[in-house]
């Protein structure tokens, strides 16, 4: 796959310094025989979004290594219907449906909020197929930093930080501007995810820095 179709998501305002040789390698490990996942077109389709338009920052760990469930955006799983979510995602739907008020969803896809503006960025993007957190410390946390860097430059951005990795971009963004709880993994999500209210919460930050409220109602 030639560089610039890895690329192609990419927006060009995004400032991601050694993206290209990041994604090198990542082909390299492919012409090597790893299955890697998300697919390659959309290994940065978190960057398809524009910085100036990024209003909540959800930062995951890495992609799900279960084939048919990574797409490229944090938490999200494109599945057909009946194909179980998730466990993460499925915490994340009981949260969503106790916090809003709404209604469980039944499909897996998060890209309602991404075109609203909410960064669904994991702070690895990419996984080896049946082997979750295979591709940690291979660089991709350069890439990923710089990118939250860039997006906290902007002060009506607030930050939904799941677990200890995802927490250390509170200083980044400003822990005044984000909601901090455990991960929504079947692991932790009992000692303090449940009830933490994230969607909501975030979006009384938005408010107070005088920015829109993210519309985080998936059926419609």
């Amino acid at each position: 796959m030639a560089a610039e179709d890895y690329l192609r998501p990419l927006h060009p305002d995004w400032n991601l310094p050694g993206v290209e040789e990041m994604l090198q390698d990542v082909e390299q490990r492919a012409a090597q025989g790893e299955h890697i996942l998300p697919e390659q077109s959309r290994i940065l389709r978190a960057f398809e979004l524009p910085p100036s338009q990024v209003k909540v920052v959800i930062v995951g760990q890495d992609p799900y290594p279960t084939p048919g469930h990574s797409v490229g955006l944090a938490f999200s799983a494109e599945l057909p219907p009946g194909v179980p979510l998730p466990k993460s995602l499925v915490n994340i739907y009981t949260e969503y449906s106790e916090d809003l008020g709404l209604p469980r969803p039944t499909s897996g896809d998060l890209t309602p909020w991404f075109r609203q503006g909410v960064l669904l960025l994991n702070r690895v993007l990419t996984v080896r197929a049946g082997a979750a957190g295979s591709h940690r410390n291979i660089g991709w946390e350069k890439i990923t930093d710089a990118a939250i860097a860039q997006v906290a430059q902007n002060e009506q951005v607030a930050g939904i930080l799941w677990g200890r990795t995802a927490q250390q971009f509170a200083p980044t963004i400003g822990a005044h501007r984000c909601v901090q709880s455990p991960h929504p993994s079947p692991l932790s999500a009992y000692r303090g995810f449940f009830g933490s209210r994230p969607f909501s919460r975030a979006n009384q930050i938005l408010a107070e820095q005088g920015a829109d409220p993210v519309d985080w109602n998936l059926g419609r």
